[in-house]
C-alpha cells in the first residue's frame, strides 16, 4: 500500500510514541552502560547486550511509526540525555549519527514495512554505542592515562589494557549484530500479532 507524502510526516502522536520508546530504550542503554563500571568486559560487550535487550522497544517503535525520522529521533534523544549527564563523546556522536543514518536509509529503501529491512535497520542502529568503548583502541595510551587519573582502580585499568587486543576489537564489532538479530527475533515472537497488524511480516 502506498502512503501519501503527508501521511509520511510524523504527527504529534508519532512524536509521543517515539519519545516513550526512546525513554525505554535509554533506560536499557543506561543500565548496561553503568554495569560497564563493574568490569571492562561488560563495557566492551555493552553495545551487544543493549542490542539484545532493547529489541522490543525498537521494533515496537518502528512498527507503530512507519515514517522517516523516527529512528534518528530515537538516537537524538538518547544522545541528548547522555550529553546532559556528561557521558557523551565525539566518538559516540559520530557512530550514532552514522548508524541512525544507515538505519533510516534502510527503512526508506525497504518501504518501512519489510521484516528483513527492519531487522537490518536495527543492526545498523545498534552500532551507535560502539563509540563508547572504541577509544580503548583508538587512543589507547591517553585513554588509559585518563581513566587512571579519574580515579578508577588500578586493577580495572589493567583489565582494560589486557582486553585491548585485536580479538576483542572483533568481538566489539560482531556483538551488536548478533545481539540485534536475537533481540529483534525475540521482539517479533513476543509481539507477532502487532507486527502482522502493522504489515511487518
Amino acid at each position: 500500500m502506498q502512503h501519501s507524502t503527508s501521511s509520511r510526516k510524523m504527527q504529534g502522536k508519532d512524536l509521543i510514541t517515539v519519545g516513550i520508546f526512546s525513554a525505554i530504550y535509554f533506560v536499557v542503554n543506561f543500565i548496561f552502560m553503568v554495569s560497564g563500571g563493574i568490569h571492562p568486559i561488560l563495557w566492551i560487550l555493552m553495545p551487544g547486550t543493549i542490542a539484545l535487550f532493547a529489541g522490543v522497544p525498537y521494533m515496537l517503535m518502528i512498527a507503530k511509526v512507519q515514517k522517516p525520522g523516527a529512528v534518528f529521533l530515537m538516537g537524538l534523544i538518547t544522545g541528548l540525555i547522555y550529553f546532559a549527564t556528561g557521558q557523551f563523546t565525539v566518538v559516540i556522536l559520530v557512530f550514532m549519527v552514522v548508524s541512525c543514518f544507515l538505519a533510516e536509509l534502510t527503512r526508506y529503501l525497504t518501504k518501512y514495512n519489510s521484516l528483513s529491512g527492519n531487522y537490518l535497520s536495527y543492526i545498523f542502529f545498534s552500532y551507535g554505542m560502539v563509540g563508547s568503548p572504541l577509544p580503548i583502541w583508538l587512543f589507547k595510551e591517553s585513554f588509559l592515562a585518563q581513566i587512571s587519573e579519574q580515579g578508577l582502580p588500578a586493577d580495572y585499568v589493567a583489565a582494560v589494557e589486557a582486553l585491548s587486543s585485536n580479538w576483542m576489537l572483533i568481538v566489539l564489532f560482531v556483538a551488536p549484530a548478533v545481539g540485534a538479530i536475537i533481540g529483534a527475533i525475540i521482539a517479533r515472537a513476543l509481539f507477532k500479532k502487532h507486527f502482522e497488524k502493522a504489515g511487518i511480516v
